[in-house]
């Protein structure tokens, strides 16, 4: 069972429909026994980081969360939830995250044809090599955001270019974020959460 952490913020129907629809079962909880005993976890989001952060600590999920992925629980961020897993961000104002991937979110650079929100289709170009990127060399998926991952290279796994290179997947170990919508992004979207069902088996064969 994979649990969707809830927190009030977004996509979560969203996500356990396409979880579903590659054979993952997964339940919308912020229960701590019940993300305890998941064998993976999602935290996904759309919407204000401050808030969202504010939401996890006040059910003391951040903690909880911290403590899941030190025993060796695969975590998925999913947009905001990418986000926060990073040490902090720079909307409204330096709000601290979760600090489990290095790095600072900053707003995207307001130029001439690249509009902010960034809205839409991009292609990715694969940087570094782990189980959720095979296959997604030239692929297209969809985004929806305004603030991007400023990170070191040594976790960015795929970029796609807009008014900059936007960090599309990073990870450190078991830890993944994934800044576009896989479950707006088609069978593409599909496959990559297919990738996470494959981590989160390895895992649990091995006994983390």
């Amino acid at each position: 069972m994979i649990v969707i952490i809830d927190y009030d913020t977004g996509n979560t129907k969203s996500v356990q429909r396409a979880l579903l629809a590659v054979g993952l079962s997964s339940k919308v909880s912020a229960d701590p026994d019940e993300i305890r005993a998941a064998k993976g976890l999602v935290l996904p989001g759309v919407g204000a980081y401050p808030q969202a952060m504010q939401a996890l600590k006040e059910r003391k999920l951040d903690l909880l969360i911290k403590e899941e992925v030190k025993k060796g629980k695969p975590l998925l961020g999913i947009c905001l939830g990418m986000q926060l897993l990073l040490e902090g961000s720079m909307e409204y104002g330096f709000s601290e995250g979760l600090g489990l991937i290095e790095g600072i979110c900053e707003p995207l650079p307001k130029e001439n044809n690249f509009p902010v929100p960034h809205v839409g289709w991009n292609q990715l170009t694969i940087t570094s090599s782990n189980k959720l990127v095979v296959g997604l060399q030239d692929q297209f998926v969809y985004f929806v955001h305004s603030y991007y991952a400023d990170c070191e290279p040594e976790y960015i796994d795929a970029v796609a270019q807009y008014s900059l290179k936007i960090p599309a997947i990073i990870s450190s170990g078991h830890v993944f974020g994934i800044q576009f919508h896989p479950e707006k992004s088609g069978e593409v979207g599909l496959e990559l959460l297919k990738k996470f069902k494959e981590v989160v088996e390895d895992e649990h064969l091995t006994g983390n």
